[in-house]
């Protein structure tokens, strides 16, 4: 599958919160036109055929890349875990 560039994903939201806004506070036929044009695109752009329904996955996808980064072990460390995993240890306990 396809990811989309987050990058223009959030550029798309911008600028379709603002149509939206702006096509609240005062309608014109070029901002809807504009608008249609956005919301389709970013109906393409997420796979989706429902504008709601894309605004949802690119939220998603957004929140996905802000994940803090996975804790790295230090090289001793996985140079031990890996060692006694060759030694048919798995590292963990077994008590109960």
């Amino acid at each position: 599958m396809i990811v989309p560039d987050p990058k223009t994903v959030r550029t798309l939201l911008t600028r379709y919160a603002s149509l939206r806004i702006a096509q609240a506070e005062r309608e014109t036929p070029r901002m809807a036109r504009e608008l249609e044009d956005v919301t389709y695109t970013l109906c393409v752009l997420m796979a989706t055929s429902d504008v709601r329904e894309a605004v949802a996955a690119a939220d998603a996808l957004l929140a996905a890349e802000v994940r803090p980064p996975t804790a790295r072990v230090p090289k001793q460390d996985r140079d031990a875990a890996r060692d006694g995993e060759r030694e048919g240890e798995s590292g963990l306990s077994l008590a109960v």
